[in-house]
């Protein structure tokens, strides 16, 4: 189920001459999606393998010793787990196309497929009085797991890069009413992450005669609603997405879900929770009638117990192991420019709690001051303050704000508790103060030192689209997707996206 935001409208349509509305071309039979769940899968396959094998030189060197109490070699032990485990990514459909690339689904399969697997050895293990060496799992488990999700950290990486020029799409129809389509399209353009290419539209609410319309650089064939089944069918297109009501309401949509059985098409509905997560939203039947349940989004619980766990283990390590280079970056600040070597600044935490958010100084002492001369040169918009080269900034500051540097400092906040590793940001009092109904909601979590802002533009996000991050995190958030993030800051902090 794609969740869409709305980010623009289609240009006015218009007849083209001489274009012919053909959908889209018949795909190879050995398509985009066969290569990489092949490719993703044999990796998988020499991943696992490697675990083994790391696994059994760790406990026995290169041994191969057999199992206590039993006539079963280590090596045929490793070979079993190894194919359990490669039909277990298979069958928990760790590779299917729709979640490639998109989502937390693929990692949570691929580590609920792990821990099946070892499940399945624990029980087999009991049953048949196999006495297993633990030291042989505690290294094959976690590490097999960890290689696991970094093979599919780094084919989704070179699958975003793919999509991002146009390529590994799955070519798709939008049906719906003329603004709903437009929305869905607009989205479907400007963020290629979702895997689906517009190849064609068709307006529900419209008996406009045109042959196309056109958004940005991209024009669209533009189809009779009525025969979408049929040129699905004809042109082998992958997907049939439903943007708003149609006319003839649920029966319709049952009608065209049957109708495109034939055409090995999926049907898509498009949410209109935009801001709610796959995870929060269940369908139950009741007496034929679907019913959608959103769960109410958790502040406490288990979940958070989990996370702040994770924060004083993560912040702790962060502090320890990064103390020679916090010591070295406090003497540059303190050689460069005149003034102390941290900056205390009041900031709003969790339920409106003020707390002191420690980084090091990168500005001139007075930079406060100095704020109203510079106002007018205000490159943002919304609450924040943006400029990309702010005289305020010491030489220091340039550097250690270009790869973030200056925040390490708060990983004590997060030790103390004033802070999460991951959260919203941190706000100003002044931000607060004028904050819609909406926004407040910022302050249900932590915030973090590094978030979804962090990781999709920083400085260069505008104020909605800061908010916007900040709320879905807020109504969101999972362990899985803390984790996730974590990956993407090394890689925006690397890249220096958006740092100034």
């Amino acid at each position: 189920m794609l969740n869409l935001g709305l980010v623009g409208e289609l240009a006015p349509l218009r007849p083209l001459e001489g274009f012919q509305p053909a959908v889209v071309s018949t795909p190879r039979r050995f398509g985009w999606t066969q290569k990489y769940r092949l490719s993703t899968g044999v990796v998988d396959l020499l991943v696992v393998a490697a675990a083994l094998v790391v696994a059994h030189v760790a406990r026995f060197g290169l041994e191969n010793r057999e199992l206590t109490s039993s006539t079963i070699e280590y090596t045929t032990l490793g070979i079993g787990i190894g194919v359990v485990w490669a039909v277990a990514l298979s069958v928990s459909r760790s590779r299917e196309a729709r979640i490639v690339g998109v989502g937390n689904a693929e990692y949570q399969r691929v580590a609920n497929a792990t821990l099946a697997t070892f499940g399945v050895l624990a029980v087999l293990a009991l049953l048949l009085k196999l006495d297993v060496a633990r030291g042989y799992l505690i290294v094959a488990l976690p590490l097999g797991l960890a290689f696991l999700l970094l093979n599919r950290f780094l084919w989704r990486s070179w699958l975003i890069r793919r999509r991002r020029e146009g390529r590994c799409l799955t070519g798709a129809v939008v049906v719906g009413p003329q603004a709903d389509v437009s929305r869905v399209v607009g989205e479907l353009v400007r963020n290629h992450s979702a895997g689906y290419k517009p190849v064609g539209i068709a307006f529900t609410d419209s008996s406009d005669s045109s042959t196309a319309a056109a958004i940005g650089k991209l024009v669209i064939p533009v189809l009779p609603w009525e025969s979408v089944a049929t040129m699905a069918r004809a042109t082998r297109t992958r997907a049939v997405i439903i943007a708003g009501e149609l006319p003839g309401g649920r029966d319709q949509i049952k009608d065209l879900g049957w109708q495109l059985e034939n055409a090995n098409a999926e049907l898509i509905l498009v949410s209109r929770l935009t801001d709610v997560a796959g995870p929060r939203i269940h369908l139950r039947q009741v007496e034929g009638l679907p019913m959608v349940h959103v769960d109410l989004p958790q502040f406490s619980g288990t979940a958070h117990t989990v996370k702040r766990l994770f924060d004083v283990v993560g912040s702790s390590l962060a502090l320890l192991l990064l103390a020679p280079v916090l010591i070295g970056l406090a003497l540059w600040v303190k050689l460069d420019s005149p003034g102390p070597v941290l900056f205390r600044q009041k900031r709003i935490g969790v339920s409106g709690e003020p707390f002191e958010m420690l980084k090091f100084r990168s500005m001139v002492v007075d930079a406060e001051a100095r704020l109203h001369d510079i106002a007018a040169a205000n490159e943002g918009a919304g609450l924040l303050f943006k400029m990309r080269d702010d005289p305020r900034v010491t030489r220091a500051g340039k550097i250690m704000r270009r790869y973030s540097l200056d925040e390490l400092p708060q990983f004590w906040n997060v030790l103390n508790g004033s802070m999460s590793l991951i959260g919203p940001r941190p706000p100003l009092p002044r931000e607060v103060e004028q904050y819609e109904a909406r926004v407040t909601r910022r302050l249900l979590i932590k915030p973090g030192i590094t978030g979804l802002w962090q990781v999709s533009g920083r400085s260069n996000l505008s104020w909605e689209d800061s908010v916007k991050l900040d709320l879905y995190y807020v109504e969101n958030w999972s362990v899985t997707g803390d984790f996730l993030i974590l990956a993407r800051t090394l890689r925006a902090v690397l890249r220096r996206d958006g740092a100034y």
